[in-house]
């Protein structure tokens, strides 16, 4: 079975360009007008996507943690839910951004954090949902995103293969529109954590479905990684400065390493080709120049038999190749040669 998903204006699948997501999340600090200029130049990097982060923070947190006093040098507010609140968009915020990231050509979506946060996303048709890390075994949530029939973005940090399992079983019966991403949710993640290997036991495991790399990691290089092994949905954290206030900014590509992110992903999908082994036009006077052919190894009279002594082996590649010698071995010169001349076919019988 084919494994492809369209996402807003994409088709995605195993011959397409990898569709990257700049994870604006809450690092436009509550700002709108942060969060525009981070969307211009989120599309000035090439991504294909931008999305934020939706909480109805007094439904999704209890009341201990939502007032939980939050004194720490990346806060919003005196307590923890404060914070979120002030961090947060409301539904015409989010049609406003909606609508400017339609006029810049991207495709724009948020990760649901919960039930109600999912039916606020969609009323107003948002062409994709992410789903986090912390909520891959939360499978009423899946189920509940599922059913509203969008394509669906789920993140797997922290989980066991037995957890991706039971959410892609929950969700593939309601909706087959899914991406399985493999992640490590450390913040940000070590490399020698990164198991990038789980992208090709994920297409193995989940054959019929597009798998991708959601990456916590410090750099731009890992994603290639991914997308050679398969990972054809790549997310990273986005920000404008890494030293903005907040938790997510020290993880995150400025927009330097975006574009350079996008141009070497791009890069590595040109560069895998076919996998059949061919001889490009740009390779053949570079062959010529730095190939051996064989030549005279000192003055031969005509009628001379050929004895490998008689032969050197020397640039420039344009006459009878190293692999050829016994073309040339036994044979007898019908005209006098030269110290370096080439031997040809013509001279020889």
């Amino acid at each position: 079975m084919s494994r492809e998903l369209k996402l807003g204006s994409h088709v995605v699948n195993d011959e397409s360009p990898a569709y990257v997501i700049a994870e604006v999340g809450h690092n436009h600090q509550g700002k709108m007008e942060t969060a525009k200029e981070m969307f211009r130049q989120a599309q000035e990097c090439g991504v294909s996507a931008v999305k934020l982060q939706k909480r109805d923070n007094r439904g999704l947190f209890t009341e201990a943690m939502f007032n939980k006093p939050y004194d720490h040098e990346n806060s919003f507010g005196v307590t923890y839910g404060e914070h979120r609140e002030f961090l947060e968009f409301d539904k015409d915020q989010y049609v406003e951004l909606q609508q400017f990231a339609a006029e810049l050509g991207l495709d724009f979506f948020a990760t649901a954090f919960d039930q109600a946060s999912a039916d606020l996303l969609a009323s107003i048709d948002l062409p994709a949902y992410k789903v986090a890390s912390a909520d891959l075994r939360n499978i009423p949530l899946l189920k509940h995103i599922a059913e509203v029939g969008k394509p669906m973005l789920v993140s797997t940090g922290g989980g066991t293969l037995e957890d991706v399992q039971r959410a892609y079983d929950a969700i593939m019966p309601i909706n087959t529109q899914l991406c399985i991403m493999q992640c490590t949710c450390g913040y940000p993640a070590e490399f020698g954590e990164l198991n990038l290997r789980v992208v090709e036991t994920y297409r193995q495991q989940f054959s019929d479905i597009v798998v991708g790399y959601s990456g916590h990691d410090n750099g731009i290089s890992m994603p290639v990684v991914a997308y050679v092994l398969g990972a054809r949905v790549i997310e990273k954290h986005f920000t404008l400065n890494r030293a903005m206030k907040g938790t997510d900014h020290v993880f995150s590509l400025e927009p330097v390493g975006m574009r350079k992110m996008t141009r070497d992903l791009e890069r590595a999908r040109q560069s895998l080709g076919d996998g059949q082994k061919v001889v490009y036009a740009s390779e053949e006077a570079p062959v010529v120049k730095m190939g051996k052919k064989l030549v005279a190894a000192r003055d031969l009279p005509a009628g001379h038999v050929v004895t490998e002594a008689d032969i050197a082996i020397k640039s420039p590649g344009d006459g009878i190749p190293p692999a050829q010698m016994d073309r040339a071995v036994g044979k007898s010169t019908t005209e006098a040669m030269t110290k370096d001349s080439a031997f040809s076919l013509d001279i020889l019988r």
